[in-house]
């Protein structure tokens, strides 16, 4: 089955909640703290991810296997530190499942994200990635994102450094 992408909506907030966590912890639960890991997954609630899908600075693309959701991305509003070159929009999370990776579903929905980005009328595209994260690094060079920083990404009390990667669109 091919996964459908869709933009999500409100009523897909606790689904998002689940994955949010789901998929953070299973990318790097093991590198935290269980009290960090639980601070941090805090965020992931319904209730954060309803006022997320209400507000239309933001956009959220399922992709959707049947019932389930086989990964999901966000663009929203810049809150990385950079300097911004042009108009600015941020890749804020990208998540696939992992019984998915490796399946091409990352590359759809990338180029969904990037089509997505230009439709909102922004000019160029952030993220962030953990420095040792590198799978996912090569995934972004291989779309045109350069490192053009690094950025402190809190997890509980423990203390990430990230890349922050732009692409202009």
């Amino acid at each position: 089955m091919t996964p459908l992408l869709r933009p999500a909506t409100v009523a897909d907030a606790a689904l998002l909640a689940r994955i949010g966590a789901e998929t953070f912890t299973e990318t790097f639960g093991h590198l935290y703290d269980p009290a960090d890991l639980a601070a941090f997954l805090t965020n992931h609630t319904p209730n954060t991810w309803t006022t997320e899908l209400a507000d239309p600075r933001y956009h959220v693309v399922l992709a959707m296997a049947g019932d389930d959701a086989a990964g999901y991305a966000k663009l929203g509003p810049p809150s990385l530190p950079f300097t911004p070159q042009g108009k600015p929009i941020e890749l804020r999370q990208f998540y696939v499942r992992r019984g998915w990776q490796g399946s091409g579903l990352a590359a759809r929905m990338m180029e969904h994200m990037l089509e997505l980005a230009r439709a909102t009328g922004a000019d160029e595209l952030y993220l962030s990635v953990f420095v040792d994260n590198h799978r996912a690094r090569r995934f972004y060079e291989r779309y045109g994102f350069e490192r053009v920083g690094t950025y402190d990404f809190m997890v509980g009390n423990h203390r990430d450094v990230d890349d922050v990667m732009r692409v202009a669109l």
